[in-house]
């Protein structure tokens, strides 16, 4: 993969400032990232390079008109030392999808996990091994063309960085607290939220820094046209378990199709559990929580693997869900995910690719 590929080292790593036990999440970076260019009706000139500032024209259409596109995926050091990335054929499909939503020529395979295995090789090192950390890598691919015209642009840059992050739940942690948004919209059908693009999180920054000031961790999304069924969370899908089902919102084109989505429920049917992928009214999950029907509720995301919920912010009262603790299926799921992708537990299904790490 990417035979003509360029590398640059640092002069000197900064992995001796990595303070591993009191790691934040996404404001530290490795020694250095992927660079590759589009132009001509190419990608080429793969680099590797120290990481750090890049120079890009102010009529940038990317800063104009936001034709970019991102993912974000994790390396794990197993307990048998071998590095393993979780389910990156998954990001690839997503990556391409949301690309072609918005005009921008997708990477192909070689270019993607090229950039990912030798990037995480030469860094190695930044890869904690705490359960629960991981190496985080973010992929974007955007404009790299200055005008002004509403079009497609016809250079672009694809990079990919990474860096060591916390892990955002443990067994320590407190279920978190969501607000439902009832008024303001992150998607709308016919849209863009199926696609991995920064106006959709643009979109999401009012209403959860409004949450957050309230005591919430993320706000709760409802549908764009109704504003009665439940979509997903500001940075997780959401699933509920009502009795002995667990449901969650059907994929319709509002909703980002998450790989931790897609795993936890293949787990569950590998378990034998129902699952049902459907249109979720708010007003079921009022009535199942007000009944005593609802048993857990936890959303799923990459950043998050599995956050247990346990409140609901809505229509001035607070839905209380397993005692405002995790729940017993919530925590298995989260020990299910962190084994395969540590090695613990057998990877069943082939997620996880080994990276060879010299």
């Amino acid at each position: 993969m990417l035979d003509n590929l360029e590398i640059t080292r640092v002069a000197e790593s900064r992995i001796g400032s990595v303070d591993f036990e009191n790691l934040g999440f996404g404001n530290l970076f490795s020694d250095h990232m992927f660079s590759m260019r589009y132009e001509g009706g190419a990608w080429r000139e793969p680099r590797i390079l120290p990481y750090g500032p890049i120079s890009i024209d102010p009529a940038n259409a990317t800063l104009q008109y936001a034709q970019s596109v991102f993912e974000g995926l994790k390396a794990f050091r197993g307990v048998d030392g071998k590095v393993r990335v979780f389910r990156p054929d998954m990001n690839l499909a997503r990556m391409r999808t949301s690309c072609e939503r918005i005009c921008i020529p997708p990477p192909d395979e070689a270019m993607f996990m090229g950039a990912i295995e030798h990037l995480v090789a030469l860094d190695q090192a930044f890869i904690p091994s705490k359960r629960g950390q991981a190496l985080y890598i973010r992929p974007i691919v955007f404009s790299d063309e200055g005008h002004l015209e509403v079009r497609p642009s016809t250079r672009y840059r694809f990079l990919v960085m990474t860096g060591p992050v916390r892990a955002y739940f443990d067994a320590s942690m407190a279920a978190v607290a969501l607000k439902v948004e009832e008024r303001q919209t992150r998607a709308a059908p016919g849209g863009v939220g199926f696609a991995k693009t920064g106006g959709n999180y643009a979109a999401s920054l009012r209403p959860g820094e409004s949450a957050r000031a309230e005591g919430y961790a993320q706000v709760l999304w409802l549908d764009g046209v109704e504003h009665r069924y439940v979509e997903e969370v500001g940075a997780m899908n959401i699933f509920f378990r009502i009795d002995d089902t667990v449901v969650t919102p059907a994929l319709q084109g509002t909703i980002l199709p998450g790989v931790t989505r897609d795993s936890v429920l293949t787990l569950l049917r590998d378990r034998g559990i129902e699952v049902e992928e459907r249109r979720i009214a708010l007003d079921e999950i009022v009535e199942a929580s007000r009944r005593g029907r609802l048993r857990e509720a936890f959303g799923a995301g990459t950043a998050a693997i599995i956050a247990p919920v346990g409140r609901i912010a809505c229509r001035g009262e607070e839905l209380v869900v397993a005692n405002g603790e995790s729940g017993t299926l919530t925590r298995e799921l989260y020990e299910a995910i962190t084994g395969i992708q540590r090695g613990e537990v057998e990877d069943r299904h082939g997620w996880n690719r080994l990276i060879d790490i010299g």
